[in-house]
């Protein structure tokens, strides 16, 4: 258990802004092998973002008055909570990656492209798309409360905000789920010795990915109390079609994947289990 715990909180401090420092993080350590073992948590740090952003948008919806707009306010309110809390490091990845790809055809100019730290026209035109869709996504799930389990919605009824808070709870997991499986098919590349991604360059274990996946059925079943078991599944689905998708891109222009491919195949997989949902529902 405290291995398990140091192993979490060490994935809280490299991947969130939440502090971990003084006496917890010299108890926490830290060493290249107990990075890669704390990969098996990342969807435990959808968990945390998750429920964040979850607990804002419920609260949101509670506190505002029930016109059609107060789902786009709290879903784009929930969208800053989930940057705040990451640093927006997952945004950082996707606008690193769509700069690399957008910006030539070539495998080793494509890598160089990624790793300068400037956003370009096409990471930027590729973040502000994401964050338009997730926010647009989440505020149709906060407006169609209830269609989920079929219950017919009187014309007047409050929004209560309750399918899309569960949406952010359970795309947060299962998109940080899902990566994991590039770290296990796909080989690293790039610079490895330079890389922020350097600790995940090693293939990662079964035991690993085993855990994450742990994390995530867990996360659904949690999810299952208020979304039925076929939502669920069509939501997961398109997350797992944009992995897919993903992963052929990956494979057949970079031969690998790095830390930025990573935290864009979050973002995209994030997206599309909303997206799955909002038609499921």
């Amino acid at each position: 258990m405290s291995r398990f715990l140091r192993h979490y909180l060490l994935a809280v401090q490299f991947f969130t802004r939440i502090p971990v420092t003084g006496r917890l993080a010299e108890w926490v350590g830290y060493s290249p092998t107990m990075l890669r073992a704390s990969a098996a948590h990342f969807p435990g740090i959808g968990w945390l973002v998750g429920a964040a952003a979850a607990g804002v948008y419920a609260l949101l919806m509670e506190l505002l008055p029930p016109v059609p707009f107060a789902p786009m306010v709290a879903a784009a309110l929930s969208t800053v909570v989930t940057v705040l809390l990451t640093g927006g490091f997952h945004e950082d990845g996707l606008a690193d990656v769509t700069d690399g790809l957008g910006g030539s055809s070539e495998r080793q100019r494509v890598l160089e492209i990624m790793k300068d730290s400037r956003v370009g026209a096409f990471g930027a035109m590729a973040l502000v798309l994401a964050l338009l869709c997730k926010v647009a996504l989440l505020a149709l799930l906060g407006s169609a409360e209830g269609m989920a389990s079929g219950e017919d919605i009187p014309p007047d009824a409050p929004f209560n905000g309750w399918l899309a808070a569960v949406a952010l709870f359970a795309a947060h997991v299962v998109s940080r789920t899902l990566p994991l499986i590039l770290i296990r098919v796909l080989p690293h590349v790039g610079d490895a010795a330079g890389s922020k991604s350097k600790p995940l360059a090693d293939q990662i274990t079964l035991t690993s990915l085993g855990v994450a996946f742990l994390w995530c059925f867990a996360a659904l079943a949690l999810a299952s109390y208020t979304l039925s078991a076929i939502t669920l599944i069509v939501a997961c689905s398109f997350a797992v079609l944009a992995l897919l998708w993903m992963a052929r891109l990956f494979t057949r222009r970079l031969q690998g994947f790095t830390g930025d491919c990573l935290g864009a195949t979050q973002q995209v997989c994030e997206i599309a289990f909303y997206l799955g949902l909002a038609i499921a529902s």
